[in-house]
Order: C-alpha cells, then sequence, then structure tokens
C-alpha cells in the first residue's frame, strides 16, 4: 500500500493528525484550567466530587482518543470525509472539556455542584454525541459499526449519557459518575492497553 508523502516528505496522516491534536490538547488544557481555578478558590470552594471525577474522566478519554487513533497512521486514501469524522470526534470531545468545570477566576464563591446541575443536560448530551460520533468515525473510515466488546461499550456508554440527561437526583449522579469510571478504565484495560 503506497502513502502519499508530500515534498517535505510528510505522510498525509502526519499533516492531517496535527490539529487533531491540537484540538485534544485544548481539550486537556480546558480540564487542567479547570482544576487549578479549583485548586486556587479551595478556600471559597464547594466541592462536588461527581463534576470533580468526570472532570478526570474526560481528561482520560482525551488522552484515550489521542492513543487509539495512532492506528489511523496506516491509513492513506484519506478524503475530507474521513478527516471530517475524526475531527467531528474529537470537536465534540474539547465541548465535553469545556463544560466539565467552570470558568472561575473572580474573588466569588465556587460552587461544583451549581456548576454540575447547570451544566449537567448538555454535559451528558455532548457524551452520547461523542458516542455517535465514535460510531460514525469508525462507519464513514471502515464502513461498518464496531464489533464485539467495543460496539457493547459504546452502548452502554451511551445509555450512561442518556441516564445523566434524565436522572437529575444527587445518589443517580454519584451512580452515574462511578459507573462512568468503571467503564473507561474497562474499556481502555480491554481494548487499549498497547499501542498499535
Amino acid at each position: 500500500m503506497a502513502t502519499w508523502l508530500g515534498e517535505d516528505g510528510m505522510d498525509a496522516f502526519s499533516y492531517l493528525s496535527v490539529l487533531v491534536s491540537l484540538i485534544l490538547g485544548l481539550a486537556i488544557t480546558e480540564v487542567l484550567e479547570g482544576l487549578r481555578n479549583v485548586i486556587q478558590a479551595r478556600a471559597r470552594l464547594r466541592s462536588y466530587w461527581p463534576g470533580l471525577l468526570w472532570a478526570a474522566l474526560v481528561m482520560v478519554l482525551a488522552v484515550q482518543s489521542w492513543w487509539a487513533m495512532y492506528d489511523l497512521r496506516l491509513r492513506s486514501d484519506w478524503t475530507f470525509p474521513d478527516f471530517a469524522a475524526v475531527l467531528a470526534q474529537t470537536i465534540v470531545l474539547y465541548l465535553l472539556a469545556a463544560l466539565v468545570l467552570p470558568e472561575h477566576r473572580g474573588e466569588g464563591d465556587v460552587d461544583l455542584r451549581a456548576h454540575y446541575d447547570a451544566q449537567r443536560r448538555w454535559f451528558f448530551s455532548l457524551l452520547v454525541l461523542l458516542i455517535v460520533a465514535s460510531l460514525a468515525r469508525h462507519w464513514v473510515l471502515l464502513g461498518d459499526l464496531q464489533h464485539g466488546a467495543d460496539l457493547a461499550f459504546h452502548g452502554v456508554f451511551a445509555l450512561l449519557g442518556f441516564g445523566g440527561i434524565v436522572l437529575a437526583g444527587a445518589r443517580w449522579q454519584a451512580v452515574l459518575a462511578l459507573a462512568g469510571a468503571a467503564l473507561i478504565f474497562a474499556y481502555i484495560a480491554l481494548l487499549f492497553m498497547r499501542l498499535g
């Protein structure tokens, strides 16, 4: 299989992955800045552990996405729809990162529970959209849906996202955060422990 190389010797994946890496880097930056703001406001902070756990999980998802995209280096016949499908998933992940923690630099109190409650439906809607974007990316690039455990994990993640949208109670949100952590770490452990 021939690989496209530009005049500078850069293959298509190396070129296209720059933008994807930038967006994933921005997603990680969003979470880190949110955590920095939380730490700096700790004296005025009303903490809420499910929100903090989701922040950590969004960071893990961003790193896992970057890790998993290494397999795309083998693809040589890129089209704009192929790249758009990859980019769409990355953009949704960035938006998740932008919502997960409050943007706070003032002197007032920081209420993570109030922020979580205000953003919950948008956050979990984006989580469902991330699953749809992941399935669409696979469909566009490979012409089918994921198989076996990968497809099952996507289905469970989607159900978790819908649960987050409709279940407003604090106990439900705590259960969903813990389930999200278990699912993400099981997904990585079973399907993405080794690079490429």
